[in-house]
């Protein structure tokens, strides 16, 4: 007996398998692009939907779709696992920025639970889905600085920050 595959929705697209790309279409790495010298240069580049590697390349083909491979660099993306964490902090961050304001709302002014409402529900969801592809960028680039997933551990000779175990 085969069970249907409950990994994929109706919206991927069937004329492609799930995964990284065959070989074939792989575009080799490129060593000659500009890698970020520190782990903030990565992830401002991830925060910016850009490439953590080259800078150069866009990200995301869709919302919070990677690309699997860098049109610039080559790099292979398929190797990340953002998972749930860019929504825990989006969450924690709307959250800290929503917190004083609508303790601010509250005490200053003599609003109805209506116009709270009308006030904080539209702007909590505008920041959250604000927030959220760029959390999911710099997570990424934090993956891809660390070496973790399988990525390789790349950087510029002598741009090892503190923190980092290397001999």
């Amino acid at each position: 007996m085969i069970l249907p595959d409950f990994t994929r929705t109706p919206f991927d697209r069937r004329d492609r398998p799930a995964g990284p790309p065959p070989a074939q279409f792989a575009v080799p790495k490129r060593r000659d692009c500009a890698l970020p010298e520190t782990l903030g240069t990565a992830a401002l580049r991830g925060l910016r939907g850009c490439c953590p590697r080259c800078g150069e390349a866009e990200l995301f083909h869709r919302f919070l779709k990677p690309v699997s491979i860098c049109a610039h660099c080559g790099q292979d993306w398929s190797h990340q696992r953002a998972d749930d964490f860019p929504a825990y902090v989006a969450i924690i961050v709307t959250g800290h920025i929503m917190a004083p304001l609508i303790i601010a709302l509250a005490r200053d002014f003599a609003l109805s639970v209506t116009a709270m409402m009308a006030i904080i529900v539209p702007l909590a969801l505008v920041l959250l889905l604000g927030l959220l592809q760029p959390a999911k960028g710099a997570i990424i680039a934090l993956q891809w600085w660390w070496g973790m997933h399988g990525f390789e551990k790349e950087r510029i000779a002598g741009a090892a920050e503190a923190g980092d175990d290397e001999p």
